[in-house]
């Protein structure tokens, strides 16, 4: 009892996939059936020959188990589990194994349900059940597409009509054939055919999924998984058995009535572990049925109405079960989206870091070039005054330290460069606003100053630390304060200034920043569309600056907005929430 754990919809695809491997394994084996082959060694046997004697074993066994007694020639039981192995068997492997059936059927009726018919009527019989289901499982499997996962509700509505299809031409075919030899009246062809066709569908609908899924697939861990829901199965089966015995007592009729409390632990199991779960249970039931049935019996009437409720129970169980089924795969499939998701716009936010970078590069080059200057020539002047004959040690001692503290400031910007290009997944972490602002100033001031823009700097003292990732919100700030520069350098009024800016605000309680510029402003038609993507009015801009620092900011459980779009008060803000609860998530 499993729920569907595969990452895909195998369709037909890898069931003509299952069908060339089939054809490979025979082909090195001597190419037919029974294996002989030059270069095949004296008693070896063929991959095919064993699995159509596997499959004949399990057909008669399974027909032996499922087998109650005959109607006028035309076998009565509640399902035909060895028809549905079969038809899995057909689905999977193709049509060529349609003997395999007529060989099954054949014995069966011979060995297991003892005909009184004549031999020609059985061997009819027989070619009668392996053409007429080998063409559905034909066409389920070329033409129809039948998924061998099931895990969409198409599939089992195909299963289900192929079932049908082929059980209808079969009952037809036999009917026909009684009719014909006079062992069946005109009037028995409903009481006879409607329990064939019934059981038979039924018989399809459990057992072929579960062949398709467990057996005819390469799961190395099958046997580990059924052991690991042994104890669901020994619980299902503690809450059906006392059910069927209500229901299969001395008076089936009247009986039926309790046949609604076998829905309750069939779609608990369905719900449970999904379309594989709604198919062990439902074999579960079944078998027990049968168990049951053996003690008594009932005639083909009551045999059909128990049929028909068993056959209601069976779409009901598979319907639930594929349906959830196929919810696990679509959360599955929208997790994988949603993870491919973050990654690209990791992968965005990295690309759009890196542009800003190249934006700053010069300016950078020449903010770490003027200390690393002063820093030599403040080296050189100490070193010259400790070789004076009386060295000027107190002079000495300012110069370096004033040169190291050069350097630190060097230091401290190839820093926050290295960490601001870092690429991996966000990392939360306390953040002091005065830090945050700090860390931008230091690797956008330079460019500021060489395009003679002035950044003012608004903060409250009693501003509240954050709970966010440094990075992610230092390039959001960073792209903003950069934007206005590239905007203001275009403008050629005196006094360029940008302002940043910074408070609380409450219900629910977050921090509020601003960026201001007396830039030109942006148009009406920009403004509108100004955080979709590739949206720039830049001639190498990406366009994705802004739409990622919304998605950062909205990840981070806040909002970024264009206040004013007005000439000389361009405004942009952005909150980030202080909430405990947000930060604890």
């Amino acid at each position: 009892m499993e729920r569907s754990g595969t990452s895909g919809h195998r369709t037909a695809g890898h069931l003509t996939k299952l069908a060339r491997e089939d054809a490979l394994m025979d082909k090195s084996n001597g190419g037919s059936m029974n294996g002989a082959t030059p270069d095949a060694s004296p008693g070896s046997i063929s991959p095919a020959l064993l699995r159509a004697g596997g499959f004949l074993l399990a057909y008669l066994i399974l027909e032996w188990l499922g087998s109650i007694h005959e109607y006028k020639g035309v076998p009565i039981t509640p399902w035909n589990p060895g028809l549905g192995v079969m038809f899995a068997l057909l689905v999977a492997r193709g049509a060529h194994y349609a003997p395999v059936l007529f060989a099954g059927v054949l014995l069966a009726e011979i060995l297991v349900a003892h005909s009184s018919l004549d031999w020609i009527i059985v061997a009819a019989i027989a070619l009668v059940v392996a053409a007429g289901y080998g063409a559905a499982a034909t066409v389920a499997r070329h033409y129809v597409r039948l998924g061998a996962e099931f895990v969409h509700l198409r599939d089992i509505t195909i299963l289900l009509a192929m079932g049908a299809a082929g059980a209808a031409v079969v009952a037809v075919g036999i009917a026909l054939l009684l009719l014909a030899s006079d062992r069946l009246e005109a009037g028995d062809v409903l009481v006879a055919s409607v329990p064939l066709l019934v059981g038979d569908l039924i018989g399809i609908a459990v057992m072929t999924p579960l062949t398709l899924r467990y057996v005819l697939q390469p799961w190395p861990d099958r046997f580990a998984t059924l052991l690991r829901h042994v104890p669901d199965m020994l619980v299902f089966a503690a809450l059906v058995l006392p059910a069927l015995w209500l229901i299969i007592g001395p008076d089936v009729l009247n009986g039926a009535r309790w046949f609604y409390l076998l829905f309750l632990p069939v779609v608990a199991a369905a719900v449970r572990h999904g379309f594989g779960g709604a198919c062990a249970g439902l074999a579960i039931t079944q078998l027990g049925l049968v168990a049951l049935l053996h003690i008594h019996d009932y005639d083909a009437a009551a045999f059909t109405q128990i049929q028909i409720l068993m056959l209601v129970l069976t779409a009901t169980g598979l319907t639930v079960g594929v349906v959830v089924s196929e919810r696990e795969q679509a959360n599955r499939v929208s997790q994988e989206m949603e993870a491919l998701l973050r990654q690209k716009e990791a992968e965005a936010a990295q690309a759009a870091r890196q542009n800003l970078v190249s934006g700053m590069a010069s300016a950078v080059a020449h903010e770490i070039n003027q200390p690393m200057t002063a820093a030599r020539a403040l080296g050189r002047s100490a070193q010259q005054l400790l070789r004076m004959p009386q060295p000027d040690l107190a002079r000495a001692d300012k110069n370096l330290t004033t040169m190291i503290e050069q350097i630190d400031h060097v230091g401290a910007v190839i820093r926050r460069m290295r960490e601001f290009l870092r690429r991996g997944t966000p990392h939360l972490s306390t953040l002091a606003v005065e830090d945050l602002v700090g860390d931008m100033l230091t690797l956008v001031q330079a460019e500021a100053a060489a395009a003679d823009i002035r950044i003012d700097v608004a903060l409250r003292d009693d501003l509240p630390a954050l709970h966010v990732d440094r990075v992610q919100v230092l390039q959001v700030l960073l792209n903003l304060v950069r934007n206005a520069i590239d905007a203001l350098s275009t403008a050629a009024q005196p006094g360029r200034i940008i302002r940043i800016s910074a408070h609380t605000i409450g219900a629910p309680p977050r921090v509020e920043f601003s960026v201001v510029d007396n830039g030109p402003g942006i148009s009406d038609d920009l403004a509108g569309r100004l955080f979709q993507p590739l949206t720039t009015s830049k001639h190498e801009g990406l366009g994705l600056g802004l739409s990622i620092s919304a998605s950062i900011i909205e990840t981070h459980g806040g909002r970024l907005w264009l206040q004013a779009a007005t000439p000389g008060a361009t405004e942009f803000r952005f909150t980030l929430p202080l909430d405990r609860e947000f930060e604890e998530r």
